[in-house]
């Protein structure tokens, strides 16, 4: 093998163009990969942030999703006890009202008794008079003898 102009001139050719690359294309190619890199592991702990960050959103959403089912049912108890408390009272208002109606209907009764039985008095008080007229044959004074008839009324 020899060496020859050519093998030489190839040899420092191949040499500028290593330090050529070397210091002019070499440089920015490297940069170039680790922007790269240093991007892709960004996006990679971002994407790792958002999963850590989507657990925990998800966690806090479940937490809020049974605080609001707990509420709703506390709700509904609260509302089904506030109707039943309601009947209740309506229940105890009409049991009042029919009282009052029965109490008011019982006074009535007791008074249309109390004026049928004055009534009766008077009446058989009457008739005591004529009957006492037909066995005296004669007539009693009414006015004379209201005393007597008093007596009569509440006798009867």
């Amino acid at each position: 093998m020899s060496i020859n102009a050519t093998l030489i001139f190839q040899l420092i050719v191949f040499a500028i163009l290593v330090w050529f690359t070397m210091r002019f294309i070499w440089p920015p190619i490297t940069a170039a990969l680790d922007e790269r890199a240093k991007k892709i592991a960004e996006g990679l702990s971002a994407a790792d942030k958002a999963k850590a960050d989507l657990a925990a959103a998800n966690s806090r959403v479940e937490q809020q999703l049974a605080a609001a089912r707990t509420d709703a049912a506390k709700r509904l108890a609260d509302a089904e006890r506030l109707a039943q408390q309601m009947v209740e009272e309506a229940k105890g208002r009409a049991s009042e009202e029919a009282a009052k109606i029965i109490a008011a209907a019982r006074a009535e009764a007791e008074q249309e008794s109390v004026k049928a039985r004055e009534t009766l008095r008077d009446q058989v008080a009457g008739l005591a008079v004529k009957g006492a007229e037909a066995i005296l044959k004669r007539e009693v004074n009414a006015g004379v003898h209201a005393e007597l008839l008093s007596r009569l009324k509440t006798e009867l």
